[in-house]
């Protein structure tokens, strides 16, 4: 995940998205509020308005207490009750009074009336006779602080909406995410989590879906694995069913005596001793697949060529082969390609591979070993001829797929390949 696509660079962005909004807004409302309190306040109507308004009052507090020009403290009290007016009085032409310097005696400095046009003067009289007033006001200045206010609100409830409309877009993925947890919960594991984005909750959502797949797969594998293991248990306990009735027959013709020579009891023995190893042969292989299929992980050994692991094992199975009668054509070319195994798995597959043959291979046909080097990686089949069976041939087939079981562990592949008259298997190693 790219630094950009982090929920704190997004977060960050966003404030100052909106700031930078939020700013501009309160800009746009300064200007706009700005020029009309300006042009209702301070417009020349308006100001003349206030100002008669605010020198009448005066008239009637130098009226109410007998004020001459020169009584500054009583001015410059009445001045600061009304908060927001400047005021110049002039007798003569000349200063006698500012608000903005009260306690100087700037009318013995002799300043003189300016006369602008825009100032509009109002005749006051006072106990030493009548002097021209000038009256200005900041009338639009409680407007301008309420306009102040408000525009600083009203920019920072649009900063708080945007900070929150994008927000609230993550707090609805958020939600979503929970709703389909609560469907997975439910078991509907081929329900897909929405991916949105490349942020942290996206990287969640992939890692949630993918744990989802993991599940499903490994629900579906115990699955099939409780299935199959059923379905070799009622194979099995048939199979072993049928020696067993048979072991249970020839005892009983044994215990009552009904032979008619010698020979017929050692048949009798015979028969029994062939069944008991049958019986045994099938609880073995049904321990061996036991242990196989169990969910303990083994650990592959160190890489080594493939002539070093084989060459010693097919010797040793060639060799048996021809002990047992068996023609050999041995057709593997040693390459220079490593793999890795687990060497007791090895070990148990060749010998379930060379038990396999002798027990159903035709003694008349060769037993054909061939190299295989394909795309799946490097190994080994091995081919023969069936030979007519007098009984039923295993129908459990546990020892295949303890090879397939065993395979599947190491990383390899095994494929079988069977006719009415040959058998194949194949077994390949990644390289």
């Amino acid at each position: 995940m790219h630094r950009k696509d982090s929920m704190y660079f997004q977060l960050l962005r966003l404030l100052i998205i909106s700031a930078v909004v939020a700013g501009v807004n309160f800009l746009i409302l300064d200007q706009v509020v700005g020029y009309v309190i300006d042009s209702y306040y301070y417009s020349l109507d308006y100001q003349k308005q206030k100002g008669e308004e605010y020198a009448n009052k005066l008239q009637g507090y130098v009226n109410k207490n007998q004020l001459s020009s020169k009584d500054t403290k009583a001015l410059t009290s009445w001045v600061k009750k009304q908060n927001i007016i400047l005021v110049d009085i002039y007798k003569d032409d000349i200063l006698v009074f500012s608000s903005e310097y009260p306690d100087e005696a700037i009318w013995e400095e002799e300043i003189s009336a300016n006369n602008y046009e825009w100032e509009t003067y109002y005749t006051i009289t006072f106990a030493d006779g009548e002097a021209e007033v000038v009256v200005s006001g900041l009338y639009g200045y409680r407007a301008e602080n309420y306009a102040l206010i408000i525009e600083l609100v009203v920019s920072f409830i649009l900063f708080l909406l945007l900070v929150f409309v994008g927000i609230r877009k993550k707090m609805n993925y958020i939600l979503q995410l929970g709703n389909e947890i609560e469907i997975l919960e439910g078991g509907r594991l081929d329900y897909s989590v929405t991916i949105k984005g490349k942020d942290e909750l996206a990287v969640l959502a992939e890692g949630l879906d993918a744990m989802r797949i993991s599940f499903g797969e490994m629900i579906e594998q115990e699955t099939r694995i409780v299935r199959e293991n059923q379905k070799i248990v009622t194979e099995m306990s048939h199979d072993l069913r049928t020696p067993v009735t048979s072991i249970l027959l020839y005892t009983e013709l044994l215990k009552k005596e009904k032979y008619k020579d010698e020979d017929q009891l050692k048949e009798y023995i015979e028969k029994i001793e062939q069944k008991t190893y049958r019986m045994k042969q099938l609880t073995d292989h049904l321990f061996e697949y036991s242990l196989v299929t169990g969910n303990d992980e083994i650990r592959l050994e160190s890489p080594e060529f493939f002539e070093v692991i084989f060459y010693d094992l097919f010797s040793e199975m060639c060799s048996y082969f021809q002990s047992k009668g068996f023609a050999v054509d041995f057709n593997i070319e040693w390459i220079e390609k490593k793999i890795q195994i687990y060497t007791p798995y090895v070990m148990r597959i060749m010998d379930n591979i060379s038990s396999n043959i002798i027990k159903y291979a035709d003694i008349e046909k060769p037993i054909v070993m061939r190299l295989l080097d394909d795309n799946r990686g490097i190994g080994f089949s091995v081919e023969n001829e069936i030979k007519f069976q007098s009984e039923r041939v295993e129908s459990t087939q546990v020892g295949i797929q303890s090879i397939n079981s065993m395979m599947k562990k190491m990383g390899g592949v095994c494929e079988i390949k069977k006719t009415a008259k040959s058998f194949a298997i194949e077994l390949s190693f990644p390289i």
